[in-house]
């Protein structure tokens, strides 16, 4: 596994471990934004180009580094048996203002296809409290993205009815 983390990112890493914890936290947070796009148990190609996009926005990748990311990730979630191993050295590494970003992209992904399934939501409020990011913010960031995707929804059907005219 290692070596295919380090065939990913294409550098040589050294004695000093900084590397290989960059590389945990990649997986740990592509883990959990996979996990995030299952949990409803129906995955479409909204939630899948969501995980792509927050993966390339938060860690600047491009398309194959995101795509392998996603490859590493998967095989990582199967074999976890829950989420404290991802969520712990996420907890323990991120700063708080990365962890919300987390469950904000976690937000992202649950309302990729406009609709909030219970069992996403109850995901997010369980990965929230493992990262130690306060109620207030799990709301916060939960309340945007929905904001956000009225907004894009309204927009859509602004360009309809002008497309209709």
């Amino acid at each position: 596994m290692f070596n295919a983390i380090k065939n990913f990112f294409e550098v040589n890493i050294d004695s000093d471990t900084s590397g290989d914890l960059d590389y945990q936290l990649k997986l740990a947070t592509a883990a959990l934004l996979l996990e995030m796009m299952h949990q409803d148990h129906n995955v479409n190609e909204k939630e899948k180009r969501a995980v792509r996009e927050a993966l390339r926005e938060n860690f600047n990748l491009n398309d194959d580094e995101t795509q392998e990311l996603i490859k590493l990730a998967k095989q990582e979630a199967s074999e976890a048996t829950d989420y404290f191993q991802f969520t712990s050295l996420i907890a323990k590494e991120y700063p708080q203002e990365d962890k919300i970003k987390v469950v904000e992209y976690l937000w992202k992904i649950a309302y990729a296809d406009t609709y909030l399934d219970p069992l996403e939501e109850h995901m997010i409020r369980r990965i929230a409290d493992l990262l130690y990011v306060p109620h207030r913010e799990f709301i916060r960031t939960k309340h945007r993205v929905a904001r956000n995707i009225g907004d894009q929804k309204a927009e859509t059907r602004n360009q309809e009815s002008e497309n209709k005219n």
